[in-house]
C-alpha cells in the first residue's frame, strides 16, 4: 500500500513540518521507498506473538537510589570548596543570573 501525497501532507502537518509542493513530492517518494524496505517483515509468521512496546518488557525505574552511601569515600566539603572563588557556608557562591548588581553575588 503506497502512501499518497495527502498521506504525507497529513504526517507533515501532524509533525508541524512545512513542505513546499516540490518537497512534498520528494518526501512522498522517499517515504514510499522506506516502506518498501520494510516489506520483507510482512513475510514473518507472527501468529500468536504479542506486541512489545519496549524491548526490556516490564522493567521500570532502572535508576539507582539517589542516596549518600557513607561506606564510599566522599570528598569532604572543605576540600571541595577550597579552590572556589567564593563560598558561603557549605555552598559555592556564583553570580546571580537574575540581577546585575554586586549584591547579587
Amino acid at each position: 500500500m503506497a502512501l499518497s501525497q495527502d498521506d504525507v501532507a497529513g504526517i507533515a502537518d501532524y509533525a508541524r513540518i512545512a513542505l513546499t509542493p516540490d518537497e512534498l513530492a520528494q518526501m512522498t517518494t522517499y517515504m514510499n521507498e522506506a516502506v518498501e524496505l520494510l516489506e520483507p517483515i510482512r513475510e514473518y509468521d507472527l501468529e500468536g506473538v504479542e506486541p512489545t512496546f519496549h524491548p526490556i518488557g516490564d522493567l521500570s525505574n532502572v535508576m539507582g537510589a539517589d542516596v549518600v552511601d557513607d561506606s564510599v569515600r566522599a570528598l569532604p566539603i572543605d576540600e571541595a570548596l577550597k579552590n572556589a572563588p567564593s563560598a558561603h557556608d557549605r555552598y559555592f557562591r556564583v553570580p546571580s543570573i537574575l540581577g546585575d548588581s554586586e549584591e547579587d553575588f
